[in-house]
């Protein structure tokens, strides 16, 4: 039997909306601040997870400022310290940074169809990050946050494409494989790490939300 002593339980939320989430654009490592909406969305977070009464050991974050002001929305009703990891910041989207999608398939055909394709090796131009190498990282962040609190639960504000690596990391679905789950700004995001094995067990609560866009146009 699994010891669930042992167990960290992670409750990820993605940030808050940005102007940029609204018009569809890729942000990626650019610092864009949330906007009106976001800002109530972080509260509503907040005010989400006072509710369930459960304690918390820890709050890591991103170190991108749209990460940063969800954080802060929940260490003012926590008595936690957001601690940034550069780690959970967005995939890096080289070139592709500050465009909308539209203008991105627009501009960079044949590069657009690689990223829609979600080839595990391509890596953007300008700095751009491999779907691979991105993967990488988050493993080793959440490797890292579970290990050190284990038998704790702990909260995690991080990114729309950094939720995807880790559903699949919790789900076992491939990198390659089409996005088949929502991804909302501000949702409650639930794994939990046993022994060296993820779990998923909650996603996309929106719950305290009025309606939140999705990380992808389409979805």
């Amino acid at each position: 039997m699994q010891n669930l002593s042992n167990s960290c339980r992670i409750c990820l939320i993605r940030h808050g909306e940005t102007a940029w989430n609204a018009e569809r654009r890729l942000q990626g490592h650019l610092d864009i601040p949330l906007n009106e909406t976001g800002l109530a969305q972080a509260e509503a977070v907040a005010r989400r997870l006072q509710a369930f009464g459960q304690g918390f050991a820890a709050l890591y974050c991103s170190d991108l400022q749209r990460a940063r002001q969800t954080a802060a929305a929940i260490t003012h009703r926590h008595a936690l310290e957001a601690i940034q990891d550069g780690r959970l910041r967005e995939r890096h989207y080289g070139l592709f940074q500050g465009l909308t999608y539209g203008e991105a398939e627009q501009c960079h055909p044949e590069l657009y169809r690689r990223f829609k394709a979600r080839e595990p090796e391509f890596g953007f131009p300008e700095h751009g990050e491999s779907l691979g190498a991105f993967s990488a990282r988050v493993h080793a962040a959440l490797h890292d946050i579970a290990d050190h609190h284990a038998g704790q639960a702990v909260l995690v504000v991080t990114h729309g494409g950094v939720l995807d690596i880790v559903h699949r990391l919790a789900s076992g679905e491939p990198l390659s494989t089409p996005r088949d789950f929502p991804i909302p700004n501000a949702a409650l995001n639930w794994v939990e790490h046993t022994n060296g094995a993820w779990r998923l067990l909650a996603w996309a609560d929106e719950g305290h939300l009025g309606g939140a866009l999705d990380e992808l146009p389409n979805a």
